[in-house]
């Protein structure tokens, strides 16, 4: 969702993971021959802390030739071939720049850059570079914005965030133009400043990951890593399908070595259909062996459950949709017809691990924002905007309960 975008503005979240780290940690000793290399590190890092992408990209092109096995070269080649292609006019050369850039990530990653977004940034980048959708409508607001990104790759900073808040007074839907004079006040260093655009931009769109993520940045970088773990949980919940959401919160686990999980629940049974639409249940046969008392035998309720969704239920509860999807409404119930049959045994002494846990998310209410995060497939991952919007409370609750626990054990 909302990736569109990110091919025009990629360049900023260079800034942004410089804001956080050292671009090149310097060697402590070289030859000459080295020497050259180190001193063209040197100046790109401070280009790119400057936005000076344009002016950054010769320099990066060398690098490449001179050592071609360094990845933060390569990493950092994406963001100023980005930045190139914002301030091109010719679509085709936008395009090739951006097939540069893209390659240039994958190369970033085949060296071992580790840095959380970088998936997220190849996945961004469409193989053939083509452009993302226009900002806005109006066609003037439009323009501006076109024109602010340009400025802004090549470090114009305060004439770029002229044309955001232009931009915004035309169109005051546009998110990104909130989210962009924020990112203008973090370059500047003016943090106060920088959360009233981004809290701007929230209230534009809530359900949009970027500006939560991106009002993390101070807060990191004044090491107030409670303040921000709360802006990188509120962007993971609401797009957790979306690689920079959950790049920014590995981020932040990384930063404050914090082991991120889901609880570890197996279930020993899956279902398939073919095309008459008829259930194939596969049951791991261990859950069937006699002898057992922890409720595992429960798991056939899980098949045959959903084999009802799939012949009659589906059709019944959603009869505004005609073909037959995999929803959160049958996992959920399946997944509840297999906690009570379970419990419901009197023969049963104590649940399996799995089934004490989905019993715990179930009784807690968390057992459909466990499915969304956890378990999602297409189908049910299509129910997740109409549940984000009833349902924000749970799903941070889960985050925060679990996720940021390890899947509950430290909590």
């Amino acid at each position: 969702m909302f990736q569109c975008n990110f091919v025009r503005n990629a360049a900023r979240l260079a800034f942004l993971i410089c804001c956080l780290s050292t671009v090149w940690q310097p060697a402590a000793s070289y030859a000459q021959g080295e020497e050259d290399v180190e001193a063209l590190k040197q100046k790109v890092g401070e280009l790119i802390r400057k936005q000076q992408y344009t002016e950054a990209l010769p320099l990066l092109e060398k690098l490449a030739v001179a050592d071609p096995e360094d990845p933060q070269t390569h990493f950092y080649l994406g963001f100023a071939l980005i930045a190139q292609a914002n301030t091109t006019k010719d679509a085709a050369k936008r395009r090739a720049l951006r097939v540069r850039a893209r390659t240039a990530y994958i190369k970033s990653k085949e060296l071992g850059v580790n840095e959380p977004v970088v998936d997220a940034l190849i996945h961004s980048i469409p193989p053939d570079g083509s452009d993302g959708r226009a900002f806005s409508q109006n066609a003037e607001a439009d323009r501006l914005m076109t024109e602010a990104e340009s400025l802004f790759s090549q470090g114009k900073l305060d004439d770029a965030l002229v044309n955001y808040q232009k931009a915004l007074g035309l169109d005051p839907q546009i998110y990104e133009a909130a989210l962009f004079s924020g990112d203008v006040y973090t370059q500047r260093g003016d943090f106060q400043k920088a959360e009233i655009w981004y809290q701007k931009a929230i209230a534009i769109d809530p359900d949009r990951e970027t500006a939560y993520r991106y009002s993390a940045t101070p807060l990191m970088k004044q090491r107030k890593f409670d303040q921000a773990r709360d802006r990188y949980v509120e962007a993971y919940i609401s797009e957790p399908y979306n690689r920079y959401s959950a790049a920014g919160l590995t981020q932040w686990a990384q930063a404050t070595n914090t082991n991120l999980a889901h609880p570890k629940i197996d279930i020993p049974t899956d279902v398939t259909f073919d095309e008459k639409g008829d259930a194939k249940i596969n049951l791991d046969a261990s859950a069937l062996l006699g002898g057992k008392d922890d409720g595992s035998f429960a798991w056939i309720s899980y098949g045959a459950t959903r084999s009802t969704w799939r012949k009659e239920k589906f059709a019944k509860t959603f009869p505004e949709e005609k073909a037959y999807r995999h929803s959160l409404a049958e996992e959920a119930d399946a997944l509840r017809s297999v906690i009570a049959l379970a419990t419901s045994d009197k023969k049963v002494k104590q649940l399996s691990p799995s089934l004490a846990k989905l019993k715990k998310l179930s009784d807690e209410g968390l057992l459909e924002a466990y499915i969304l995060m956890a378990r999602p497939d297409d189908g049910i991952a299509a129910d997740f905007p109409a549940y984000l919007k009833r349902n924000r409370d749970k799903l941070r609750r889960y985050v925060v309960d679990y996720v940021l626990t390890a899947g509950g054990i430290s909590s």
